[in-house]
């Protein structure tokens, strides 16, 4: 590898995977976590693609092809296809979502509770860029109100809470908006054909069956993967590491998207305000004790570190978690992704051994539990 102003000398860079590799292997064999992928990505090109670990409970490795739950990363890959589609004008994203329905949108109901804000016209203020920002002012899904009702907690626009609601809403008005228009095939044909991402579907396919992670919880127990049969814009796709890890880098180059529209993903959309990402609703801190630099991108969480602008995106649920953190002057990423939630108390020190200390936000992430 030969190194450039914008990418480290092969030597750290080697080094930093080792170090990487080091930790893992010392996790697994502690028995404090069953399976991790890894990627590493400099100067806008995959340098380092490795699997560590058990894909189930027969022990069966886990391997650089294994397919993978990718969760919420599933929203970085539908904000770059939205941002491809406001480039060729289907979509703006400082209008209102009712300029795409053809009736109102508590009349349907595809997709979600829209009926409960029939009495709410605030929905109307709503625009894509709000949604996908998470600044729509809905809780992450409406399952989770404690009567299941959908409900807008505060003016749409007016501060962030992360909402899976929100990018499924998106989801429904561009293809209510567009007849015809069928998000998986969009996201086939303008993301994992592009990239070659032949293992990757945003519903289940029988072939993945082959070579497959179950997921681990916290109690250890080993869970079966899910076979997902909705497009869901929140967090559906199925993936491996070297799939996404081309995805990754693409972002990293801009690749299918004007200059214009890659930069606005990793833009401040505006600030975050709270202690932590969850609970969702949690009340804002004081001006005085709110991280400056930590803002709403559109698909991601932008900050900066002592490497300049970056941004990081998560995906967890109860026996996954994922990671991609990405520092924007070296087009690099790291993106972590494992069967075991447990790993995520790994991905700091992870990332500090492949990047350097880039000023990942991890408690706001995580809360204290990381290492």
């Amino acid at each position: 590898m030969s190194s450039s102003p914008s990418s480290p000398p092969a030597s750290r860079t080697a080094s930093g995977l080792d170090g990487a590799e080091a930790t893992i292997r010392a996790a697994i064999t502690a028995g404090d976590i069953k399976g991790l992928a890894l990627a590493y990505i400099e100067d806008g090109e995959v340098r380092a693609v490795r699997g560590y670990g058990h894909r189930n409970a027969s022990g069966q490795a886990l391997q650089t092809g294994t397919v993978m739950y990718g969760a919420s990363l599933t929203k970085t890959v539908f904000a770059y296809t939205v941002m491809q589609l406001a480039d060729e004008g289907v979509i703006d994203l400082d209008a209102s979502i009712s300029r795409y329905l053809d009736r109102p949108l508590p009349d349907y109901r595809r997709s979600g509770r829209w009926q409960d804000l029939r009495d709410d016209p605030r929905w109307r203020d709503i625009t894509p860029r709000m949604l996908l920002s998470h600044r729509a002012g809905f809780a992450n899904f409406a399952f989770l109100e404690p009567d299941g009702k959908l409900r807008l907690h505060f003016d749409p626009g007016s501060r962030y809470a992360y909402s899976g609601e929100g990018m499924i809403l998106l989801q429904l008005v561009l293809e209510q908006g567009r007849p015809g228009l069928d998000l998986g095939r969009e996201m086939q044909r303008r993301v994992f054909d592009r990239f070659g991402m032949a293992t990757t579907s945003m519903t289940w396919r029988a072939d993945f069956a082959a070579n497959l992670a179950d997921g681990v919880t916290k109690d250890r127990r080993w869970v079966p993967h899910d076979e997902r049969s909705r497009v869901r814009a929140a967090g559906s796709m199925d993936t491996t590491i070297e799939d996404f890890a081309r995805f990754a880098a693409g972002l990293m180059r801009g690749d299918g998207l004007s200059p214009r529209s890659r930069a606005e993903m990793t833009r401040p959309q505006a600030p975050i305000t709270t202690a932590s990402q969850f609970p969702t609703l949690q009340p804002e801190l004081p001006v005085a004790r709110r991280r400056p630099d930590l803002a709403a991108g559109l698909g991601v969480v932008v900050f900066d570190g002592p490497q300049g602008h970056a941004f990081f995106k998560g995906g967890h649920d109860d026996q996954t978690g994922n990671t991609m953190v990405c520092v924007e002057r070296r087009r690099a990423c790291v993106v972590l992704l494992s069967n075991d939630v447990m790993a995520e108390t790994l991905y700091p020190t992870i990332v500090r051994q492949l990047l350097g200390e880039a000023g990942v936000p991890w408690e706001w992430e995580y809360g204290a539990t990381t290492r």
